[in-house]
């Protein structure tokens, strides 16, 4: 599958350098910046691409599952790494939360941390771990863009799981619950469905989608009924962790056939389809993205540097 994922790159897919602002500041203050490591820790982006290299190479699906990390993270009380951390006596982990049951990549970011901390003992947060770094080079290493990313976020000492049952879309959701839920963090039409692009790579398991496929409840009932009936054939009944791509064609690849499998009406969650075919907002933007991947990888880039900088909520220093 790695070796589709390289045949299938085309001209807009080499890595798209986009650069942010120099200075984003968080919710009590604190400036995050280009180049925050240049002197502290200078080689950290080499040592985590080093790392996400060497592991998507010998197994891709790291890249999507690394990637679906940050944004489960930063819809969680904004980007703080809490979705790391483990339940306790006195704390129960962010990972408990239903959404977050099939979360993976754990180890890679372990890893990851472990080198830097063999560089440059105590200075680089998980958070731009995952963020900054881990994440962007999940993107890029399957042929999307790169972009440059304010840095020195701080991690969380504390999980909050009703926060992650709370905040994270529901894979049946509808436009306006989606809307809803990324304007809570001050994330508009546009970043919504930029983001979402980030299905063109990875899988989702049968319970996720089997309602869309055997019920059509809600956005579901537009579907192209021989996709219907292929994904049946991948979820029967019983069989809840069953996967299937998100993007049947190019899995991982990441390129805008996300938006070409809506408009055809293929698209594998309920919250997926929800964004073409029903009239709403996201319609026109859905067929631009389709039509121009280059205007996709732009506009993914500028939203994942926005939601990098969604408020955190009483950060503290958490190093190890």
């Amino acid at each position: 599958m790695a070796s589709s994922a390289k045949s299938k790159s085309s001209s807009w897919l080499a890595p798209l350098i986009i650069s942010c602002a120099l200075l984003a500041c968080t919710a009590n203050g604190h400036f995050l910046y280009v180049g925050y490591y240049d002197r502290s820790c200078p080689n950290a982006e080499d040592i985590v691409h080093f790392v996400m290299a060497s592991k998507v190479a010998t197994q891709p699906a790291m890249a999507p599952a690394v990637l679906r990390l940050f944004f489960h993270d930063c819809f969680v009380n904004g980007c703080d790494a809490s979705v790391l951390l483990d339940s306790t006596s006195h704390m129960e982990s962010d990972k408990a939360a239903e959404p977050n049951d099939s979360l993976a990549g754990f180890e890679v970011i372990d890893e990851i941390k472990s080198r830097l901390e063999r560089a440059c003992p105590g200075v680089v947060s998980c958070s731009d771990v995952i963020i900054a770094l881990a994440a962007r080079d999940a993107v890029s290493l399957l042929g999307g863009p790169a972009w440059n990313v304010p840095l020195g976020r701080k991690d969380a000492r504390a999980a909050n799981i009703s926060a992650a049952d709370a905040y994270l879309p529901n894979p049946h959701a509808n436009l306006t619950e989606l809307l809803n839920k990324f304007a809570m963090h001050g994330l508009d039409t546009q970043d919504m469905v930029a983001l979402s692009g980030a299905h063109t790579v990875g899988t989702a398991r049968c319970q996720n989608y089997r309602a869309r496929v055997y019920g059509y409840d809600g956005e579901g009932k537009i579907i192209d009924p021989a996709f219907a009936e292929a994904r049946r054939r991948t979820c029967e009944v019983g069989g809840d962790n069953a996967v299937a791509p998100f993007d049947e064609q190019s899995p991982l690849t990441f390129d805008n056939a996300y938006y070409k499998d809506l408009v055809a009406r293929r698209g594998l969650l309920t919250s997926d389809q929800a964004l073409y075919g029903c009239g709403g907002p996201s319609d026109n933007l859905v067929r631009t993205y389709s039509k121009d991947g280059k205007r996709f990888a732009r506009d993914f880039a500028t939203a994942m540097v926005k939601m990098g900088n969604i408020p955190r909520r009483h950060p503290e220093c958490r190093w190890r």
